[in-house]
């Protein structure tokens, strides 16, 4: 086993010795949901780096740190091409519910497919608290895991040829649109990421370059952290608390184990 799997495991703690199979991948998933969050402190601080295979091993393995969904699916990509997996990133439209549109950010979201005994699954880690904690068949079947149902449907729009959907526990009651990709247009190169991060840094309409957000699953829900609230969803049931800077640094480390900045 390679060092980046090795740390990887290390991080979401399961044994290296564990052997990493399409069988076991959703328990992976839901392990790397709870253990790395979603977060775009590096955007709101300005320091981010190109994205290459050493960068993300030293941000998200060696300093404990999460990402977007650029950073975490590049990664767990890594991973899975580590372990013998047939693996390819795509770019992918976000759908905004407030806005009821698709994301002016246009192809920033990255994704994972996968293929296994022929078929192609979709695989996501960096899709915040929607993710879905199971690999997704491109077939339109719908997988349920613990946070929800999740599928993915062949379309034909200007944002990709795929669309998934999801109904997420407690949260939504009928089928809500996630995002769109195009599994025609593979990443041929990790470099291509850099200018979806520019966009992400830069553009107007982006969600990651006006507030700390930082989030990840938990046992019974997920946690969300902002620079004025720290909420918790709990079986349904959501708590939410104003915070100052202290708090949030307290909560950074207490919660999410990365060091405040």
């Amino acid at each position: 086993m390679d060092k980046l799997s090795k740390l990887f495991l290390h991080r979401i703690g399961v044994p290296t010795t564990e052997n990493v199979t399409f069988e076991n991948l959703s328990s992976i998933l839901e392990k790397t949901a709870r253990a790395i969050p979603f977060e775009n402190l590096c955007v709101i601080n300005n320091r981010t780096t190109d994205i290459t295979k050493g960068n993300l091993v030293n941000k998200i393995l060696n300093r404990n740190e999460g990402g977007l969904c650029y950073e975490l699916n590049t990664i767990f990509y890594l991973f899975l091409v580590e372990n013998g997996f047939k693996a390819n990133l795509f770019q992918g439209v976000t759908y905004d519910p407030i806005d009821q549109q698709w994301s002016k950010t246009g192809r920033t979201h990255v994704v994972i497919i996968i293929t296994y005994n022929g078929q192609p699954y979709l695989v996501d880690t960096g899709f915040g608290g929607n993710l879905p904690l199971k690999p997704v068949p491109l077939n339109g079947d719908t997988v349920k895991s613990s946070n929800g149902e999740f599928r993915v449907e062949k379309t034909n729009n200007e944002y990709g040829d795929y669309v998934l959907y999801m109904k997420l526990k407690h949260k939504h009651d009928d089928w809500k649109l996630g995002y769109a990709f195009d599994s025609t247009k593979v990443v041929k190169n990790l470099s291509e990421l850099n200018e979806v991060q520019k966009i992400i840094l830069e553009h107007p309409a982006s969600r990651f370059n006006k507030k700390p957000l930082v989030t990840r699953l938990t046992e019974r829900g997920n946690i969300i952290l902002t620079d004025t609230s720290f909420t918790e969803w709990i079986a349904g049931q959501v708590q939410t608390k104003e915070i100052d800077n202290t708090m949030f640094n307290e909560l950074i480390k207490g919660s999410f184990g990365m060091e405040s900045r």
